[in-house]
């Protein structure tokens, strides 16, 4: 089931099955959740004995003129204090649930996503994402403290207030217990309606935020492409549909009040019309009349909280039908229990038993295709790297070049066949291990938010400043550094957006190489930036990558010259391999590649010599 078909099926029946998904998150909060029970049923008990005390006054010492008042008001003052401790406490512990049980919960999705491969990210949008772990978790909690405190306060009072109603007087109790399941049948179909369209209301309020926050992030694309008239005619057409929904949903909510003070005005007028004729002729005394009135004011409410909180215990359902769904999907790369056993996993890795990685990399007879594609990239794939060896991966977009390196990084895992590490399946490794040993520059560079050093420092966490410098040395981005006013302190913004998307690779190259992998993977690592810092950079890359297994793939083949072996890939196979003035000399399909980018970069200096 899709995101968006989740989305939408928000009128399903309540199933008690759907909440077993996150019945184990109660488990930490059972005492606060019992405390939610007595506390919520002494304040239904408190709100139920208030009319009665109101009975005893008025017949007591407004109509009989008893002495002893003082007692009788001390009850008062201690009814109220018992009120207002409860509530305090029950507040502060429906808060506790709400946050703690979110917060879990939130804990929960997001250690599970970091076992999710990247395929899954590949096909499921950010957004989606986001609001499954942010938006999701806080409305269950949400439902679950505060539901819980409306359902126990609600059905406390109806009961005992039924129950207190026949007592006093069983005619007039039985004319307010008799309009209670009425109340409770328009209450229910008003909410329906209500909840309906608030549902309408959030669902296209998700579409304005994305709506918004897509604007605002392509805000350069728009402008430079003249759409901004799209973009707000858009928009309105979003914000529009909200409005609408809006209006609906206040318009039953404005209908659902008038008719619930109707009801409200009946019983009233009907306890009036027949209580005070049996008042009158003594039958009931005024008190019992006084206390029924409050009764029949009081009743309405709960009855009102319980539908409502049903309407949404069943609204989120579809919450936790998504969140459940990202919880139950099965990491399509796993270390098996074997490997776990001795390696550890992410969480609690089992570094003393680490074999160091020397960085011998074979595929053996490797077939692969994408999970989301249809045909294979790689087929029958052999190649055999001796560590320390340099290769680089050339060929056309689409040939699977990042699909060779991610396949040693083990992003993906074959379809078929082997990639041997060390002449061991690295299937029998962990990942950990692995991508611990593993240093990775991809095409489009990611800064966390924070300093330079603190996105350098992610290479190695206990790196020291002047290793961090000495990183950016050899990756031949110390000039970053300095042209920035703070230097290593300098904020580079949300993802980097401060600094140009040479420099953030500048700064990731800095980053892979404070890690000392034992494997360097160096996909299109120079594109964007300029030639001249990229004649530095390959002076660096020699230096670095030296007595390491490294993978390049380069758009400008001036970059890999240095490469102790090149593949030229097509359709997933390769067609040539061999030193660069090996490749040349076979006047092959690497000669076209080479000849192509040379008469390309002969054009444009001559262009911009021109100029």
């Amino acid at each position: 089931m899709t995101g968006h078909d989740q989305e939408n099926q928000t009128d399903r029946p309540f199933d008690v099955r759907t909440w077993r998904a996150v019945a184990p998150f109660f488990k930490p909060f059972r005492g606060m959740l019992a405390r939610i029970v007595v506390l919520m049923t002494v304040s239904s008990v408190v709100d139920v004995l208030a009319p009665l005390y109101q009975k005893y006054v008025i017949d007591n010492y407004i109509f009989a003129r008893s002495e002893g008042i003082g007692l009788v008001a001390l009850a008062g003052v201690l009814m109220l204090v018992v009120q207002l401790v409860a509530t305090v406490v029950f507040t502060r512990a429906a808060i506790t649930v709400e946050m703690g049980f979110s917060r879990d919960l939130k804990k929960r999705c997001f250690d599970h996503l970091q076992t999710l491969p990247l395929s899954y990210y590949n096909v499921t949008p950010v957004g989606y994402i986001i609001a499954r772990v942010m938006s999701d978790t806080d409305r269950i909690g949400l439902v679950v403290a505060w539901g819980l405190v409306d359902v126990m306060w609600g059905l406390s009072y109806v009961i005992f207030a039924v129950i207190a109603m026949l007592s006093l007087n069983f005619r007039l109790g039985m004319w307010l217990a008799g309009m209670v399941p009425i109340m409770i049948l328009v209450t229910a179909w008003f909410q329906n309606r209500i909840l309906r369209h608030n549902r309408a209301v959030r669902q296209a309020n998700s579409l304005v935020t994305g709506s918004f926050n897509e604007g605002i992030l392509g805000a350069r694309t728009s402008k430079t492409l003249v759409v901004e008239d799209i973009n707000i005619s858009d928009f309105m057409e979003l914000t529009g549909g909200m409005y609408r929904s809006a209006v609906r949903a206040a318009t039953w909510s404005a209908v659902y009040t008038p008719v619930m003070l109707m009801f409200g005005s009946f019983a009233i007028a009907m306890i009036m019309a027949n209580g005070l004729g049996m008042a009158s002729d003594g039958v009931i005394a005024f008190g019992t009349l006084s206390a029924m009135v409050s009764y029949a004011i009081n009743i309405f409410e709960p009855i009102q909280h319980l539908s409502g909180i049903f309407s949404e215990v069943t609204a989120t359902q579809a919450n936790i039908e998504r969140v459940d769904a990202l919880l139950k999907r099965e990491p399509e790369i796993t270390d098996t229990p074997e490997v776990t056993a001795v390696y550890g996993d992410s969480f609690e890795p089992k570094r003393e038993n680490w074999e160091p990685l020397k960085g011998d990399v074979v595929f053996d007879d490797v077939t692969f295709k994408y999970p989301d594609g249809g045909e294979y990239v790689l087929e029958h794939f052999n190649l055999s790297v001796p560590a320390g060896t340099c290769v680089a991966i050339v060929g056309e977009t689409g040939a699977g070049k990042s699909t060779l390196v991610s396949l040693v990084c083990r992003f993906y895992e074959p379809v078929s066949g082997r990639i041997l590490i060390d002449g061991r399946d690295y299937r029998e490794r962990s990942q950990l291990w692995l991508r611990s040993n593993t240093g990775c520059v991809l095409q489009t560079p990611h800064l966390f938010s924070g300093t330079v050093r603190d996105n350098i420092r992610y290479g190695r966490l206990d790196a020291s400043d002047d290793e961090i410098m000495e990183a950016l040395r050899l990756a031949s981005a110390e000039g970053v550094v300095k042209r920035l006013p703070e230097g290593l302190g300098s904020d580079v913004g949300e993802g980097g957006d401060r600094l140009s998307t040479g420099e953030k690779q500048l700064i990731s190259f800095a980053r892979a190489v404070l890690a000392d992998p034992r494997i360097f993977v160096l996909d299109e690592a120079t594109s964007s930036i300029d030639t001249e810092t990229e004649r530095s950079i390959q002076n660096a890359i020699s230096r670095i990558l030296k007595d390491r297994t490294s993978f390049l793939i380069a758009h400008r083949l001036s970059t890999i010259k240095m490469a102790d072996m090149i593949l030229a890939v097509k359709g997933g196979r390769i067609i040539e391999q061999g030193t660069h003035r090996e490749l040349l000399r076979k006047k092959g399909y690497y000669l076209s590649l080479y000849s192509m980018q040379f008469e390309e970069e002969l054009s444009w200096k001559k262009m911009t010599s021109r100029r």
